[in-house]
């Protein structure tokens, strides 16, 4: 059994009276004790703790508030970037409840996958995608990165994660988490090879809901970092994300990136599809619940705040007619300006809308945001309507059609153009930054105990260096206000972060869109606690 699983105590305690009579230890009182045992490494404190009783119980003393530890490496070889990262984060005492790896496409995922496990043992859900880029502090000089690479040059269809030789986006960043009064598992999303077109969202929305169940006595889990697979034409996460929003209660938070590659374990073996020869894994989700056999011992609580980077520009547009192109998963269509009858092509569109640009010597990138109301539902309940806004990339436009990435448009939607700003984001930063400010003095007023203990981010990789023309801009609202609180994060192909919003349809007020799926945008999730003692 590898030494971070947890120990049977009942040999280790057994030799307890004789171990104290028969060594120096004895003479150490519980504050030196204490203080020698909160400097071990994790691996040397989890040993320890099987030593007796007493130690147990002074283990515990230490490890008695939850914590996260995150590093970086960008050392060419997955190896040395590994050990790298796993003895920072085990460098000091800690648990692992849960670890999120993510690496970049020159480093073989599975062969990390395999590491990383035998590293944390066999109990200890774990999670690793590949990504765009990463942020974190490095290993071995504490220094914040925010790195972003070049697309990915392995093959995305490749199950063992292999890569060319010429893939140099090489690097990884590991947070392992220890969160006492909470449980935390992977659950993938699966489809059926019999049908590979039909995802089993149900199911998947059953499963989160029967572990938060089975941990709090309620389906309604605190949190949810969900990452979604890069099968462009078969796995379309903007309906599944909607199913997912409206099934889960509104104070669950969802975060995420919504394409990659990536590999899991569950601490549930009967969850572990890996290499299944019967189910692909569309997506997995880290579940967070609240764990009802951990009373009295504080109470973590979950925070999100979204950085948008798209600015609207021009009229608002009605669908006219509608074309899917399952070739190659995009959208041809006509539309209506709001109030006109002339039905537009997407030359005439582009047009009126590039003309807001002829004065601007940048190249944003341009959207459309469609308002879309479609009826939803799971298992055998009857469906309700509901609204929700969804952003669709702008391919081109001719004196036919405007062209968009992606499906799920329909005749009668509406939709507004959108393009990617940097003062937009930049003054959107700002405000998280306020709000971050805000929400570390209130809770400082109420309560001096209450921390935060860690974050993550969940940027557009379209943002970052070249869009801000400086660096570290988005860990900043984060690191502003955490100081030294650990901090990792990824760039995204599509960030996942729940919000809601208001617009006005046909003159009338529409209010709770909901949106999930963004783009340009940063997604921040701060873990926080408050003793037990002094919650309200």
């Amino acid at each position: 059994m590898n030494r971070m699983d947890n120990p049977s105590p009942s040999s280790s305690y057994r030799n307890d009276t004789k171990l104290l009579k028969t060594t120096g230890f004895a003479r150490l009182t519980d504050d030196l004790l204490h203080n020698v045992l909160s400097k071990l490494p994790a691996v040397s404190f989890a040993s320890a703790a099987c030593v007796c009783k007493s130690w147990n119980r002074i283990c515990n003393q230490v490890l008695s508030r939850p914590k996260l530890a995150s590093a970086l490496s960008l050392d060419p070889s997955p190896q040395i970037a590994l050990k790298e990262v796993v003895d920072k984060v085990l460098s000091e005492p800690i648990r692992p409840h849960f670890a999120i790896a993510s690496v970049g496409s020159g480093f073989r995922l599975r062969e990390v996958f395999k590491l990383i496990s035998r590293k944390l043992g066999s109990k200890t859900p774990v999670l690793i995608s590949t990504a765009n880029g990463i942020i974190g502090r490095d290993a071995l000089t504490d220094e914040l990165k925010e790195v972003k690479w070049s697309d990915a040059c392995g093959d995305l269809s490749d199950d063992d994660g292999s890569v060319t030789a010429e893939d140099v986006n090489c690097g990884i960043v590991l947070t392992v988490g220890f969160v006492p009064g909470l449980k935390v598992d992977v659950i993938p999303l699966l489809r059926s090879t019999k049908e590979p077109r039909k995802s089993l969202v149900d199911n998947f929305v059953l499963d989160i809901n029967d572990f938060a169940v089975s941990a709090s006595g309620s389906a309604s889990p605190l949190g949810i970092i969900l990452f979604g697979m890069a099968q462009e034409g078969l796995v379309d996460m903007k309906p599944i994300l909607n199913i997912l929003d409206y099934a889960m209660p509104k104070e669950t938070v969802i975060v995420g990136d919504e394409r990659g590659r990536f590999l899991y374990r569950s601490g549930n073996e009967t969850r572990n599809f890996c290499g299944s020869t019967k189910y692909f894994s569309d997506a997995v989700a880290l579940v967070f619940a609240r764990d009802r056999e951990t009373n009295g011992i504080g109470n973590i609580r979950l925070h999100v705040e979204l950085s948008k980077g798209l600015k609207a520009v021009g009229p608002r547009y009605k669908a006219a007619s509608v074309r899917m192109n399952c070739s190659d998963h995009s959208t041809w269509l006509t539309a209506r300006e709001e109030g006109q009858q002339a039905i537009l092509d997407g030359q005439r569109i582009l047009n009126d809308i590039n003309n807001v640009f002829q004065d601007n010597n940048d190249s944003p990138d341009l959207y459309i945001g469609v308002n879309k109301r479609r009826n939803c539902s799971t298992g055998s309940e009857k469906p309700r309507l509901i609204t929700s806004l969804s952003y669709h990339g702008v391919v081109g436009g001719d004196e036919e059609y405007l062209y968009l990435n992606g499906v799920g448009i329909r005749n009668g939607d509406y939709f507004q153009f959108y393009h990617s700003d940097r003062d937009t984001a930049l003054q959107s930063n700002s405000s998280v930054a306020l709000n971050l400010k805000n929400l570390k003095e209130d809770e400082h007023l109420k309560n001096s105990h209450h921390e935060v203990f860690g974050g993550f981010i969940f940027s557009c990789y379209g943002r970052g260096e070249f869009f801000y023309n400086r660096n570290d801009v988005e860990s900043s609202p984060f690191v502003e206000n955490f100081p030294g609180v650990p901090v990792s994060g990824i760039f995204c192909g599509g960030e996942i972060g729940r919000s809601s919003s208001s617009s006005t349809v046909d003159g009338q007020q529409e209010s709770d869109i909901r949106s999930c799926l963004h783009v340009y945008s940063a997604v921040y999730l701060l873990m926080s606690y408050t003793p037990a003692s002094l919650e309200f």
